[in-house]
Order: C-alpha cells, then structure tokens, then sequence
C-alpha cells in the first residue's frame, strides 16, 4: 500500500531523515518508535506532503506522490491524525466530523459506523470540539481521519496525554481496523506498551535514520524497549 524508499529530508543545513525506507500494509499495523526528537514527526508529515523531501521516492497504491500535495494525497486514500489532534475547537463534533468529508459532495452523511467505533462522539454531536476532554478529541480527530474512508490511516502519537480507559478504546480500534484487512495503518508512538500490544511490524528510528526493524513479535526477545525508553 505505502512503499518509501531512502528518502532524505532537511531543515536548513541539518540532515533530519536520512535514508529512511519503510512500507505498510493491508491488514497490519506498522509501529514507529523512537525517542523525542529523532525524525518521527517530520517523517510522518513529508509521508503527508506537509513537508518536501530532499531525494528518495514515496509511492502509494503503486503510484508516485512524492510530489503530490497534501489534499491530493487525502483524496488518493490517507488519512492523517496530527500530534496535538488539531480538532477545530470552535466547531461541534458533527461539524469536526464533516471537515474529514470536505472532498466529497456536500450531501455524503457522516458514516454511521464512527459512532459504533466512537459512541461518545454520538452522545456530543453538537457540543463544541474545544469543550471535549482530551480524549474525546483524539477519538474525534480520528474519527474525522476516518469519514472519507481511507486506505491508509497514519496516527502521531494518539496516546499523547490521554487517560488510560480512552487508550484501551483506541487500542481497540486500531486493532479492529486493521484486522478487517483493508487498511494499512503506520502508528508513530512513544508509548511502548501501547505500541507492542498493537505491532505486526516495527522500526525504531534514531538520529533521523531507521536502526531496527522487524516482526512485533521479535520486539521483547530483541530489547526494543531498551532501544526508545527515554
């Protein structure tokens, strides 16, 4: 679904990605781990057309779109959820939702199957985003990623300051999503629980490069934890 291969990538004169190869699949759920401040983010947002890459190559679905742009690449199937959310904290619930659909005809509802993963957005339809705990906003933002029906789902750190009972509840989703095998999920994450429990395939990253990779499986037997405990 997503192939990314040696792509570089620099702010001013500092070398932030380099080299970095990795690709996602239908059915599984890819892990990105790493300390604060090793690439993550901005490998997630180059992947998103937010920021360009120097060389190396991004193919979606088997086509190019390194040089797409951000909407372009959600219109081809990517939904991203953001570090922070970045719900629009004016706007209800339900208007937050129809923003993931502003693409489509202006008349495509709100996929009822949301409220099934979310119940708690269907109880708030029409509350403001910013009057929602924290959590409630993440699954908000991910809900909102989620309306146009995406092929592939990239989550930043959804775990970020929220209270345990809601991160079960994304686990959970997560797991359910990718085990219906339609959709390729990349989770960049620094919670490494969270990110075992959930892992078919993870890279660790460091210094902007890729040092570890392999089956979630493995990650235990081979010290992963050692690798991104910070």
């Amino acid at each position: 679904m997503l192939t990314v291969q040696n792509i570089n990538q620099y702010y001013g004169g500092s070398h932030i990605l380099r080299d970095v190869s990795l690709t996602a699949t239908p059915g599984k759920v890819t892990v990105l781990l790493g300390r604060n401040g090793v690439g993550k983010t901005t490998l997630l947002k180059s992947l998103m057309g937010l920021v360009p890459i120097k060389s190396g190559s991004i193919s979606f679905d088997g086509k190019p779109i390194d040089k797409a742009t951000p909407y372009d690449r959600a219109r081809a199937g990517i939904g991203f959820v953001p570090q922070g959310r970045e719900i629009f904290g004016r706007l209800t619930v339900e208007e937050n939702l129809r923003m993931g659909l502003a693409y489509k005809s202006g008349s495509t509802p709100v996929p009822a199957h949301l409220y099934e993963l979310f119940p708690v957005l269907k109880q708030m339809l029409k509350r403001r985003g910013g009057d929602l705990s924290g959590g409630q906003q993440q699954q908000l933002a991910i809900a909102r990623a989620l309306a146009p029906g995406p092929r592939l789902l990239i989550l930043d750190e959804p775990t970020e300051g929220i209270q345990p009972s809601i991160i079960k509840d994304i686990g959970r989703v997560i797991r359910m999503l990718a085990d219906q095998g339609e959709m390729a999920i990349l989770l960049c994450e620094q919670y490494y629980d969270f990110a075992q429990e959930l892992a078919d395939e993870y890279l660790v990253m460091e210094r902007g490069e890729v040092i570890a990779r392999g089956p979630g499986s493995e990650m235990e037997a081979k010290g992963i934890r050692n690798l991104v405990a910070i």
